[in-house]
C-alpha cells in the first residue's frame, strides 16, 4: 500500500510539473511576464523611436509594435513593405519593440535590430530579420549566430555591434519601448496605432490601404 502511494505521488507530481511548463509556454500567459513596468507617459512614437520613412510633410503615423519572431509580424511585413512604397512620401511609418517572452529569440533579435540602429542600419536589420525569419524563428537553441551573420551582411563593424548587444543601454531602449505598449493597451503582436489610436490588426493589404486612405481623406 505504502509502495503504491509513493509511485502516485510521483506520477502527481510529474502530471503538475507538466502542466505547469505547458502554463509558462502557452501564448495566454506571454504578455503577462514580460519585464517591463507601464510607463507613466507612454507615447505611440517618441522622437527616438526608429522611422521606416520620413516624409518631408508627414500626414499621417502608423506605428506597429512587433515581435521579429512573431509568425503574424512576419505575414504582416510584406503588406507594410508595399504599403511603405506605396505611402513613403505622405505617411510615417514606425516600428517599436515588442518582443514576447514566449519566443525564444524574439529578444536576442530586437537587441540585433537596436545594435544596427546605432551603426543606422536600422531599416536593413529589420528587412533581414523579417526576410529570414523562417530560417530561425520559432527554434529552440539560441540563433546569436544567425544575427551576427545578417550584421556582416550588412558590412556592421563588427566590434560595436558586439559591444552594442553587451551594453545596458540597447536593453533599455527595447524596455522603452516595451513600457510604452504595456501603458498604451498592447497585449500582443502585431499591435498597429494609426494616426495616435491602436486600431484591430487589418486582416489584408487592401483593408489597411482603405484605413489609411480614409485617414489621409480626413
Amino acid at each position: 500500500m505504502k509502495k503504491h502511494l509513493i509511485i502516485a505521488a510521483v506520477i502527481i507530481a510529474a502530471f503538475a510539473a507538466a502542466i505547469g511548463s505547458f502554463a509558462a509556454f502557452s501564448p495566454q500567459s506571454r504578455t503577462s511576464t514580460i519585464n517591463a513596468e507601464p510607463a507613466a507617459d507612454a507615447q505611440p512614437v517618441r522622437p527616438s523611436s526608429h522611422r521606416l520613412t520620413q516624409p518631408e510633410k508627414s500626414e499621417l503615423t502608423v506605428v506597429e509594435f512587433l515581435d521579429f519572431e512573431c509568425e503574424a509580424c512576419g505575414a504582416m511585413f510584406p503588406v507594410v513593405e508595399r504599403l511603405r512604397q506605396e505611402y513613403g512620401d505622405r505617411v510615417t511609418f514606425v516600428a517599436r519593440y515588442f518582443p514576447m517572452p514566449g519566443h525564444r529569440n524574439a529578444e536576442p533579435a530586437a537587441h540585433a535590430a537596436e545594435a544596427a540602429a546605432q551603426q543606422g542600419k536600422f531599416p536593413q536589420m529589420y528587412r533581414k530579420l523579417f526576410t529570414a525569419q523562417k530560417s530561425w524563428g520559432e527554434a529552440q537553441a539560441p540563433k546569436a549566430a544567425t544575427f551576427r551573420g545578417h550584421a556582416e551582411q550588412l558590412g556592421l563593424d563588427m566590434k560595436r555591434f558586439g559591444a552594442a548587444l553587451q551594453d545596458r543601454r540597447t536593453a533599455e531602449r527595447i524596455r522603452i519601448d516595451q513600457r510604452d505598449g504595456l501603458a498604451l493597451g498592447v497585449q500582443g503582436t502585431p499591435t498597429f496605432f494609426v494616426g495616435g489610436v491602436k486600431v484591430s490588426t487589418p486582416v489584408s493589404y487592401q483593408e489597411f490601404k482603405t484605413l489609411i486612405e480614409n485617414q489621409l481623406a480626413r
